[in-house]
């Protein structure tokens, strides 16, 4: 029997009913801490990152504390044991595009601490582009007893996804409680919002590139830089769902340790040149992906730097580049880097099908590496939608990647070979000027006498040193 479209399934996590977003954050918040403690790989995966141990997962929804001669209710709390030690967390949960509130974070830290808790673990659709990193600023005093952590919903989605698409989660009731949540999360009414908004200063910051009136300390060029970090730790979560692995950006230590001082570094480039820029490491590809944005130029950039082979002639170098990108987009830009030149020869990857030598200058060129580039207008809406910026960078990355970076292959020197023996080391040679080295023919056996304390070697079919 056939299924009327218009009948609906019945779900788990279902999203009818949701009527306002007081409804809507209760029921995300109640939906992913279920979750939380129900599936276990999922649940360790998500209290790990925010400093729990391996243990037992509690959770609970709306729990009231006194406070201050009054009463708070934090949205929920986790409960992790092992052992003799329980790690304890409050959370708060923003759905749609509501910001986390400053001071309300601030009061759940005070009153974790009150009570000796571990952690203050917050949610909403702000992206947190490092471990470590939240996206308000509240005084260092408190946390130095309490952990403020933050997940962002993108974060959230895109663990769940990387989790059921490599069947990570080994009982099967497990995994389907973990697609319901999928579901229930990909859903536009439960307000588990992607990243998708470069925030209201960004139509400013856009004309002002172009003007050349920025300035870095410019609260609105900092927003945007903001917002930026963002969408580059975005677009690696959208590469993430879509190649199941963990893709992050590249950071230096110094950077992850001092973000304020990252993002300012950022803001200075942005108001001096109009550029902006991040790398996402991809698991197991030969090379990174960089992105660079020129406000300006109203064109953003996907490229990568390939080293060459070293054992092989310029031309031969190009055939080895080509056989791996012949099928890359027409419009790639490919750049050979040689050495000891400030630029090389650049050619679309079409013109380079029809006469990959036009590439090389000389025939002896020596050729580092080649750069790859793909660009595209940049979209000059906010938000997400046909048109905008946030969705012209995400296209671009992901055709960038899937087209080539992914065919890829590191080159790596061919392992080393037994050399001959040089003129020096012949036997001959040596046995020539007087040494002990045996000549090719002679037999291996030999025999010792004994004169006095001296010891004699005689070899078979040779006479013994001072023998006339």
């Amino acid at each position: 029997m056939a299924i009327d479209e218009r009948w609906q399934r019945a779900r788990l996590f279902p999203v009818t009913g949701i009527g306002n977003p007081n409804e809507q954050e209760r029921r995300g918040c109640s939906v992913f801490l279920a979750v939380l403690s129900a599936v276990k790989e999922f649940g360790r995966a998500m209290t790990t990152r925010c400093g729990a141990p391996v243990g037992p997962i509690e959770t609970f929804i709306e729990v009231p504390f006194d406070f201050n001669g009054g009463r708070c209710r934090p949205d929920g709390l986790i409960r992790v044991t092992r052992g003799q030690r329980t790690w304890t967390a409050l959370v708060e949960v923003k759905t749609g595009r509501n910001d986390l509130d400053t001071e309300q974070v601030k009061m759940y830290l005070d009153v974790a601490r009150e009570h000796d808790y571990d952690a203050v673990v917050t949610i909403s659709h702000q992206v947190a582009t490092t471990p470590g990193f939240h996206p308000i600023t509240v005084d260092r005093r408190k946390t130095r007893k309490v952990d403020l952590v933050h997940l962002s919903w993108s974060r959230i989605h895109t663990e769940a996804k990387i989790q059921h698409a490599n069947h990570e989660v080994s009982d099967p009731d497990q995994a389907w409680l973990l697609s319901e949540f999928i579901r229930y999360i990909e859903d536009p009414k439960s307000g588990a919002l992607d990243f998708e908004d470069m925030g209201p200063s960004w139509a400013t910051v856009r004309d002002g590139a172009r003007q050349q009136t920025l300035r870095a300390n410019d609260a609105e060029t900092l927003a945007v830089v903001t917002r930026f970090d963002q969408l580059v730790a975005f677009c690696g979560m959208d590469l993430s769902r879509r190649l199941g692995v963990h893709v992050t950006q590249r950071l230096t230590r110094a950077e992850l340790e001092d973000q304020a001082t990252r993002l300012q570094n950022q803001a200075g480039v942005l108001a001096n040149n109009g550029q902006l820029a991040g790398v996402l490491l991809i698991p197991n590809a030969a090379v990174p992906v960089e992105i660079t944005v020129d406000l300006r130029a109203n064109r953003i950039d996907a490229k990568t730097t390939v080293p060459s082979p070293t054992d092989r002639r310029a031309q031969a170098r190009v055939t080895w580049l080509m056989n791996q990108i012949k099928s890359g987009p027409p419009t790639l830009q490919v750049v050979a880097n040689v050495a000891r030149m400030k630029s090389g020869r650049s050619f679309a990857l079409s013109a380079l099908l029809e006469d990959p030598k036009a590439i090389v200058g000389q025939p002896n060129a020596d050729i580092r590496s080649f750069t790859l580039t793909l660009s595209q207008t940049a979209g000059t809406k906010r938000g997400q939608g046909k048109g905008s910026f946030v969705n012209s960078a995400i296209s671009l990355v992901n055709q960038f990647y899937s087209e080539s970076v992914q065919p890829l292959k590191a080159w790596t020197p061919p392992a080393p070979k037994p050399k001959a023996p040089s003129r020096e080391e012949s036997p001959t040679v040596a046995a020539a000027a007087g040494t002990t080295a045996l000549h090719p023919l002679t037999p291996i056996s030999t025999v010792r006498a004994f004169e006095g304390d001296d010891e004699v070697m005689e070899v078979q079919g040779l006479p013994a040193p001072g023998s006339t």
